[in-house]
């Protein structure tokens, strides 16, 4: 595989995260899990890209608006507001993470089952209208 030790580390961390954050939210805006799931999806994208990458994506002006709100939904899923914290937070996640999902919707759509589903045509035209049909390449 082409990832260093550190960096499959990393994903694990993230996805864990992503787990927790999810089980804190099924199980009604739990703020102890949603806590350490931002702690260990932080921490996972940390290891995956690097601190500097890291620091270098959250300090883009042009993604400073997306930077406050995921930093001041985590502060405020830490302040005991979970249900608003989260709000924030998925709002700034959008805002920093937005470009990334034409990328992440052309790979699924390639995948068996999920992209059998995703190219019918009610639900192709659906999500080409609200993500765009064109890539970053």
């Amino acid at each position: 595989m082409w990832l260093t030790d550190t960096q499959k580390i990393g994903v694990g961390l993230t996805a864990f995260g992503i787990l927790f954050m999810l089980m804190g939210v099924i199980l009604f805006f739990d703020g102890g899990l949603l806590a350490i799931g931002n702690i260990l999806f932080l921490g996972g994208l940390t290891l995956v890209i690097g601190l500097q990458k890291t620091f270098l994506f959250f300090a883009r002006p042009e993604k400073l608006r997306g930077t406050l709100c995921f930093f001041g939904g985590i502060l405020m899923v830490f302040l005991r507001w979970p249900v608003i914290g989260m709000g924030v937070e998925v709002f700034g996640f959008v805002n920093l993470f937005g470009d990334f999902f034409p990328v992440v919707i052309g790979f699924l759509r390639k995948m068996p089952v999920i992209g059998t589903l995703l190219n019918t045509p009610g639900i192709s035209h659906v999500i080409d209208k609200i993500m765009g049909s064109k890539l970053p390449v």
